[in-house]
């Protein structure tokens, strides 16, 4: 591979700083959607010329250490930090048509420009795009480090959007590997067929709940009874947890089969998913026999209660302890989305975990 000339990297550093000054005064303080595009936008135009062109192997570090000199300060483009954009490009360009920098910029781009500040994404739905526009460069590389398909890095991008996760602690879940965790402990990937449902269903879906009116005098033996007269009378505290789209539609919900009565511990109505959410509570562990009683309860209100423009129902089990390999196993061929959580009051968490998860009041811990 042939060396640049003094000129080649003259012209380099001229077309990225370029790219920095119009991106800077597009924006005088970079908000984190401009910073991704010009990043994607240094990855494509690294990438192109040290992958396929003229680059030699120092090239990378002789552009940073000049791009320093002639711009003081700037934070970022590095050596590293120019590899990673190269990588960030390079991991998403499977993914998305983005064309981030508009026309002022550059003309020797490597791909053509248009007037389009939106990512425009085959495979991530409007939400997801959304998730992904919020989440900073430095999580964005972690996530991409850590994982190997789409589906792991979405998850992880949603909750960093969602939850606000700072970088260590994302890297803490990334290495404690939640994705593979928490999918275990619901069926929604195989039972919910629809992408936009399933990934709603996946974000109002969390593996503990945290019920900070709820009072527990003796944790290893608890009374579901008395957990459900609890959130009853709690009722907006516990709605709260859940998010503002639920509605409650009552508890020990009456279903009749053939002549037969069965109730359901909780009903909740979600307007986001447009179905209804049925909740059993468990005293102890969870047990395999509650995901085909859960089937049941889904199947009847999917026939009886269900309206017709309404999807179909979703039920999550409220344990206050779960064998994941248990769980997997007995929703593994069932067609219902069903969840199994962890129910807490907020006494039983370690101090460290309290800011972790905010109480109910604070409204930022889902179901």
């Amino acid at each position: 591979m042939e060396h640049l000339s003094r000129a080649d990297y003259i012209e380099a550093v001229k077309t990225i700083k370029e790219a920095i000054q119009q991106s800077r005064y597009r924006a005088a303080k970079l908000v984190n959607s401009e910073v991704l595009a010009l990043y994607y936008w240094v990855g494509n135009y690294v990438s192109v010329n040290s992958r396929i062109g003229a680059w030699n192997t120092n090239a990378i570090a002789t552009i940073s250490k000049q791009l320093q000199q002639e711009m003081p300060g700037l934070k970022g483009f590095s050596e590293t930090g120019i590899k990673d954009m190269r990588i960030f490009y390079e991991a998403w360009s499977p993914y998305l048509n983005w064309q981030p920098i508009v026309a002022d910029l550059p003309h020797a781009l490597p791909f053509e420009v248009v007037q389009n500040r939106q990512p425009i994404v085959a495979d991530l739905s409007q939400a997801d795009s959304e998730c992904f526009m919020q989440v900073g460069f430095s999580l964005h590389r972690q996530i991409i480090r850590y994982t190997s398909t789409l589906e792991e890095r979405l998850f992880y991008i949603r909750e960093c959007a969602t939850h606000f996760w700072s970088k260590d602690f994302l890297i803490t879940q990334l290495k404690a590997d939640v994705f593979h965790t928490e999918a275990a402990r619901n069926n929604f990937q195989t039972a919910i067929s629809d992408t936009r449902l399933r990934d709603k269903a996946m974000r109002v879906f969390r593996e503990d709940v945290v019920m900070d009116f709820l009072k527990l005098p003796d944790p290893d033996d608890v009374d579901e009874k008395d957990v459900e007269q609890q959130i009853v009378q709690n009722i907006k505290n516990f709605i709260m947890s859940l998010g503002s789209d639920f509605s409650f539609m009552g508890n020990q919900y009456r279903i009749i089969v053939e002549g037969e009565e069965s109730y359901i511990d909780l009903l909740f109505y979600n307007r986001r998913l447009r179905s209804l959410v049925a909740i059993e509570l468990k005293g102890g562990k969870f047990l395999p026999e509650y995901a085909g009683k859960m089937n049941y309860y889904l199947s009847a209100l999917d026939e009886y209660v269900r309206l017709p423009d309404e999807n179909p129902s979703i039920g999550i089990i409220l344990c206050r302890s779960m064998s994941e390999k248990k769980v997997e196993f007995s929703f593994r061929d069932m067609n219902k989305p069903m969840g199994v959580a962890v129910y807490h009051s907020s006494a039983e968490l370690p101090e460290s975990y309290r800011n972790i998860l905010p109480s109910a009041e604070e409204l930022k811990k889902l179901l």
